[in-house]
């Protein structure tokens, strides 16, 4: 019988303890802008690398692209920017299916919409 309790006792204690894990977990929603939302790259795309300090590594001297605010346009657009084209653009696809840095949902919608408007320097 002391054999049998062991066991018993560490499997109901692991079942116990894993039998909330979808709720430690929720979901992430989908992120739905405004159709009519305008996104400005220096108002709302710039800001997004400074609050993840992006810059930090793509810099100059760093990797590519340089994301230092006043050249971080022309080093996105071609390269790595496909206006018209989120899932065309590596700067989507790398923040979106690669979960570079682990950019928020909403952040991440504001790129894919700012490329999908023509990926203006506005």
């Amino acid at each position: 019988m002391k054999k049998l309790f062991k066991p018993i006792l560490v499997s109901s204690l692991a079942l116990l303890c894993f039998s909330c894990y979808y709720n430690e977990f929720p979901e992430e929603e989908d992120v739905v802008l405004d159709p009519d939302l305008e996104v400005s790259f220096a108002d709302d795309i710039i800001p997004i690398f400074e609050v993840y300090d992006c810059a930090r590594c793509h810099n100059d001297s760093g990797q590519s692209p340089n994301l230092i605010s006043n050249e971080a346009y022309d080093a996105l657009v071609p390269a790595y920017v496909t206006a018209g084209s989120p899932n065309s653009s590596r700067l989507y696809t790398m923040l979106e299916f690669e979960d570079h840095r682990n950019v928020d949902a909403t952040s991440i919608a504001l790129i894919k919409k700012w490329i999908e408007d023509g990926a203006d320097n506005n």
